[in-house]
């Protein structure tokens, strides 16, 4: 598909990359309330970074397969977005995260985003024929977002444990969902099987979410965090969560399988309100 977002020769694909980079877009968006918090507190309050450090290294992994296959400008327009949002996420994370944080987040940037991303190019443009490079980055892009389908398992897990939907916003599985189909018909449609297979497990888990709402969204059961009252005080500004599943929906961002860290919206709105037994919502 050549030229920009449009193409009126592949008119169909050019149609649902549009959707796709919309319903992405506001995807990328949903941890921003998360960190206007930490602003505010200057505290992480204990969140994990990880998510934000692999969901860099997936922008950039299809940004390079973007540019090796070449007419992919809606993969390119909404990684580069990705790119630019993940890295404020994390430069703001580190501005405010302890020390001890702060390092791991660090090593992980370093050895993932950096190491192991750096292999991945000089492999292949240095080891693989140009005739093969599209079909070797794009088993490597389909391997990583097969492997980050468990993410969304945690969420599911919290639901049926808790038998409350309090932590699986309907309209976050909503718009999961609408991204897969998006990205999937844009994959279909370019004829581009590494794009469009991913989103049949995004479409999957996010179907799975919303079965999963409308099964327990009238129920009264509260999820808890099996911690006590000290514990999470001493963990709010010395270290992560250890339990990201609990907290956030990794969920599995179908643009090109990004895992991107959503701050749920019932987390958020209750953020700093004593719960149960004085324990807070971290």
């Amino acid at each position: 598909m050549a030229g920009g977002l449009f193409s009126m020769d592949h008119p169909w694909a050019s149609a649902f990359g549009i959707l796709g980079n919309i319903v992405s877009f506001l995807v990328f968006l949903a941890p921003t309330p998360t960190f206007l918090r930490v602003y505010r507190k200057k505290s992480t309050e204990g969140f994990s970074s990880v998510p934000y450090v692999v969901a860099l290294f997936s922008c950039t992994l299809w940004i390079f397969y973007a540019l090796v296959k070449t007419n992919s400008s809606p993969l390119l327009t909404i990684n580069a977005f990705g790119c630019v949002v993940e890295a404020a996420y994390i430069l703001l994370y580190l501005i405010y995260a302890p020390r001890t944080a702060r390092l791991r987040t660090l090593a992980a940037f370093f050895l993932l985003n950096v190491a192991a991303f750096s292999l991945i190019v000089v492999v292949t443009v240095m080891l693989v024929a140009e005739t093969h490079r599209v079909k070797v980055l794009g088993s490597i892009c389909l391997a990583f977002s097969m492997a980050v389908f468990v993410a969304p398992m945690s969420v599911i897990f919290v639901v049926i444990k808790t038998k409350s939907a309090e932590f699986m916003p309907f309209s976050l599985s909503f718009f999961l969902t609408l991204s897969a189909v998006a990205w999937f018909f844009y994959g279909l449609f370019t004829k581009d099987l590494y794009v469009a297979l991913p989103n049949v497990g995004g479409f999957f888990f996010s179907c799975i979410q919303m079965v999963l709402y409308f099964c327990y969204r009238k129920s009264k059961a509260a999820a808890v965090l099996p911690t006590t009252t000290a514990t999470v005080a001493q963990s709010v500004d010395a270290m992560e969560l250890p339990v990201l599943g609990a907290l956030h929906a990794v969920a599995v961002l179908p643009a090109c399988a990004v895992p991107v860290l959503v701050e749920l919206q019932k987390m958020e709105q209750e953020a700093g309100s004593p719960r149960k037994g004085g324990v807070k919502a971290v």
